[in-house]
């Protein structure tokens, strides 16, 4: 099993943070069925302020390729993520359309 960690920013609006965090207390089931047949077995995001940071525990077939692909062929995926796009915004750095970055690991305990 592998881990990878990534970077959002939300919108700077706290009306809308809020409007975010009560959409993941109840993720749509079929975006949850979408992570899980990708291959991610654990999924944890935090958020300080308008920073969020997922933390995702993979299989060893994972790859964000596929990940991609199912997502791109997944109607209700595409639904979720306009609807997310609404309350996120490209952490400084990211590539043009880029939402979560994968951050590199520098210490480990």
């Amino acid at each position: 099993m592998r881990r990878y960690a990534l970077g959002l920013d939300l919108v700077e609006d706290p009306q809308l943070i809020k409007e975010y965090e009560a959409y993941h207390r109840s993720v749509w089931p079929e975006i949850k069925a979408s992570i899980r047949d990708a291959g991610i077995v654990h999924m944890e995001i935090y958020r300080f302020e308008n920073r969020l940071f997922m933390v995702m525990d993979v299989s060893d077939d994972f790859t964000f390729e596929r990940k991609d692909a199912m997502d791109a062929s997944n109607e209700k995926v595409q639904e979720w993520e306009k609807l997310m796009w609404k309350y996120q915004q490209a952490i400084p750095g990211a590539k043009p359309d880029e939402k979560w970055v994968l951050m590199n690991k520098i210490f480990e305990l």
